[in-house]
């Protein structure tokens, strides 16, 4: 692409694209396969993100290319009462996968999708309508999902839905709760927390909804013990648990489910990003006692895509590849090899605060500061800039008060050479911002 039709796609770009808040890559990708994207000129890119943490099992999966084209020229879309053999097979393999009592689901789009519906739900069911999420919780940005939304999205937009209660998320790297040795006191966290919601509620609890890992908060994992312990007390009030493994589902931590860590099952599950490999696909799945409450009740869910023939085969194709290739150990040990490196990157650069994750979602903190932990959001902007220069796109979260955290989730197909090179390329990239900045080690 010459440099002038590169100035036109821009000058197109700003004029006919409405600014959605999110700054737009300087990369003009026109090709996607397996983990590599490439730029208008060729350049090679290595992709730390899955896209937008969908692509799962990398892009252009020729199996799911063979599934695509021989479907859409068959059976794309109808009525969504005609319920199709594609979506039957999805629902009895997704059914296999999902621990009892899960078994019956609906098929929709996007997370959004999934939150607003898992909400109606548990409201229907419970004959409640307050409901619990995390203080730096991600679920969407539709309305009822943007009312559970903490970490972005709640300014400028009137008022949210009524009933929703904010509970502190488990953050060990920031919480102010500490027992006398200075490490994390969940334990009393999490006590405040319900101490809280029990002098907010007016008495109509339905669900607490929460991410098993809170990915855009900042890629927060629970301490062990933690999820359990919620669950329990969210029995003991009469609430449902709601699961929402948009970005952790099938295989991403390196079990099928992140909640499999604990020996906990919810109430409702959704998922959607990994489960569509890249295309808008997404479940909600529960048990039988609440799908037959729900129907007694009159339940209604309906949406233009619900149970579409044409992604519920690319969905069971995705699952059927999860369990035959062992996509969940996969992740572990890419995922193992990735934390190693990026521990070693932390001893080497002070600006790396903290390194979290599970399998093939993992995570750095980057500070300004580092005796006061000040948030570095600044020099993380940077540090993914000269990333991508480099060959590397990686994902850089700097929401109000979650700092600069990179959330680093390659394609779980990715090779171990190619983890090494994206490493490299992250400590050239360091070093290249931290010299920029002329920045010294404390």
């Amino acid at each position: 692409m010459p440099q002038f039709q590169v100035e036109e796609f821009w000058t197109k770009a700003d004029k006919y694209l409405m600014n959605n808040g999110v700054p737009h890559s300087p990369a003009i990708v026109t090709k996607a396969v397996g983990t590599k994207l490439y730029d208008h000129n060729g350049r090679e890119i290595l992709d730390f993100t899955s896209g937008q943490l969908c692509s799962l099992l990398g892009h252009s999966h020729p199996e799911i290319v063979e599934v695509v084209k021989k479907t859409v020229a068959e059976l794309d879309h109808l009525l969504i009462n005609m319920i199709t053999q594609p979506v039957v097979a999805l629902a009895e393999r997704l059914a296999r996968c999902l621990p009892s009592p899960l078994e019956q689901s609906i098929f929709l789009s996007t997370g959004s999708e999934t939150t607003e519906a898992a909400l109606k739900m548990a409201k229907v069911f419970t004959g409640n309508f307050e409901i619990v999420s995390f203080s730096a919780g991600y679920h969407g940005m539709t309305q009822g999902a943007r009312s559970v939304t903490y970490t972005t999205g709640r300014k400028n937009g009137g008022p949210l839905t009524p009933g929703m209660l904010a509970f502190p998320a488990p953050y060990a790297y920031r919480s102010p709760f500490r027992k006398a040795d200075g490490s994390y006191d969940w334990e009393t966290e999490l006590e405040f927390g319900w101490s809280m919601i029990d002098r907010q509620s007016v008495g109509s609890l339905a669900a607490f909804i929460m991410e098993p890992i809170l990915s855009a908060g900042g890629v927060l994992v629970p301490p062990k013990g933690y999820l359990k312990r919620m669950v329990e007390e969210c029995k003991k009030r009469g609430m449902l648990v709601i699961m929402d493994e948009a970005q952790t589902g099938l295989g991403r931590t390196g079990k099928m489910f992140a909640f499999e860590y604990e020996d906990i099952v919810p109430d409702i599950l959704c998922l959607s990003k990994t489960l569509g490999c890249g295309f808008p696909l997404a479940s909600v799945s529960t048990t039988a006692e609440i799908g037959r409450g729900l129907a007694q009740s009159k339940f209604l869910w309906t949406a233009t895509h619900m149970n579409d023939p044409l992604v519920a085969a690319v969905g069971d194709k995705v699952l059927e590849i999860v369990e035959r290739d062992n996509i969940a150990q996969r992740a572990m040990e890419r995922g193992e090899q990735l934390r190693a490196g990026l521990k070693e990157l932390q001893k080497k650069y002070w600006c790396i605060g903290d390194v979290r994750g599970r399998g093939l979602l993992q995570a750095i903190e980057i500070i300004a500061d580092a005796e006061s932990k000040a948030p570095g959001a600044e020099l993380g902007q940077l540090v993914s800039g000269k990333a991508l220069e480099m060959g590397l796109s990686c994902n850089i979260i700097t929401l109000p008060g979650m700092g600069g955290v990179f959330r680093l989730a390659p394609p779980v197909t990715i090779t171990a050479d190619e983890i090494n090179q994206g490493l490299r390329i992250l400590d050239e990239a360091f070093g290249a911002a931290l010299a920029a900045q002329n920045s010294v080690v404390p």
